[in-house]
């Protein structure tokens, strides 16, 4: 199910010799549910791929309802990636109705999950001592590509594989594994694992197994582009690291819903919020209340926006609280355009105004110095 793409035809025999390879170039068409996973698509697929993805910039997965364009999208793709944990509730439904066949990659199959305790955290939604649930589904990583999938959407598979994320090695990941991973309340799982660069690594691996498995003839560009692709997050990782580190330790943050314990996990930072892990809640007055009393209780420095959901609880905290609001996050969904267009742009965005709302005066100009060209 490749589309075809012709190319311009020049005028004159040199051009009509050249015909036969010149007339079409076929790409692999890849869906992906929302913005990030099809970044992390086209930078591990590169010239091989055309990525559409469901939920564009600046969009709520969380609400998104969708359209028969969208099934008609899956039913003329050659490979479907989302990410699971529960996070697209409405993609069974999408999936039964496009009749889609084709390979299924689950891109958060085997991430270390973070559980998520909502209210037990200081009386407000949040991540403290967040406790990560380790998946060893010992994943077998010998290539070759036997993945036994049943895409009648029944998706009932053994989790029998062999593991090693050092080497994010992960073939047979993440396909097909529907089933398990839909819902839209989240279930007891934080979903957001992107937010991690460690566990983005892994979504990363998951692609590309993918991609090769729809794609086996360009096998040796996948595996070179996601090679690539992974050292940049390790670099952006350690960037991360250094920026973050010049908080102070324990600073709580406060954000619009709770899309970053994988953050407040990987880089040691507290994060807290109105509402708990979908963009759809509305905190209650109770609620409002006790994260104000924590916000004080805490000496809670700044707020944040975030892009894709309601300012107005954030700007009502800030009214009560007399707090500033520092910028704008950004957690399951890229920006339209600029820095945080790309998932390692966003990343380092997000680092970039922590780091400039919360570490101490005499730290706050080093961010600068992290903000030059990553373009790729």
């Amino acid at each position: 199910m490749l589309a075809s793409r012709s190319t311009a035809l020049a005028i004159g025999a040199s051009a009509m010799l050249a015909l036969p390879t010149a007339f079409a170039t076929e790409r692999l068409q890849v869906v992906a549910s929302f913005s990030i996973l099809a970044d992390m698509a086209m930078n591990v697929g590169g010239e091989h791929v055309e990525v559409t993805a469901l939920v564009g910039p600046d969009s709520d997965t969380h609400v998104f309802s969708p359209s028969p364009r969208d099934a008609r999208a899956l039913a003329e793709a050659d490979l479907v990636v989302f990410n699971g944990l529960r996070f697209e509730g409405w993609m069974e439904r999408l999936l039964d109705s496009s009749d889609y066949a084709g390979p299924l990659v689950t891109a958060s199959d085997g991430i270390d999950t973070l559980a998520y305790h909502g209210h037990e955290h200081d009386h407000a939604h949040g991540y403290d001592n967040v406790h990560r649930h380790d998946h060893d589904h010992d994943h077998d990583h010998d290539h070759d590509h036997d993945h036994d999938h049943d895409h009648d959407h029944d998706h009932d598979h053994d989790h029998d594989h062999d593991h090693d994320h050092d080497e994010q090695d992960n073939d047979d990941h993440g396909h097909g594994e529907a089933s398990a991973h839909y819902g839209h309340d989240h279930g007891d799982d934080d979903p957001h694992g992107w937010q991690d660069l460690a566990m983005g690594k892994v979504y990363v691996a998951n692609i590309r197994d993918g991609l090769i498995e729809a794609d086996p003839d360009n096998e040796a560009d996948y595996r070179e582009n996601a090679e690539r692709y992974i050292n940049e997050l390790e670099a952006t990782d350690a960037e991360l690291r250094e920026l973050i580190g010049e908080i102070p330790a324990s600073t709580s943050v406060i954000t619009g819903h709770d899309s970053f314990g994988y953050f407040a996990s990987a880089y040691g930072l507290r994060f807290l919020s109105p509402v708990g892990l979908s963009s759809e809640a509305e905190p209650s007055a109770a609620d409002m209340a006790r994260l104000i009393d924590v916000i004080r209780e805490q000496n809670v420095k700044a707020l944040f926006h975030e892009n894709m959901t309601s300012p107005a609880v954030i700007n009502q905290l800030a009214e009560e609280t007399d707090l500033p609001i520092a910028g704008t996050l950004y957690a399951d969904a890229l920006a339209s355009e600029g820095e945080a267009s790309t998932y390692l742009g966003m990343m380092r965005h997000n680092a970039q105004v922590l780091h400039g709302a919360l570490a101490e005066p005499d730290r706050q100009d080093h961010g600068d110095d992290h903000d030059h060209d990553h373009s790729h």
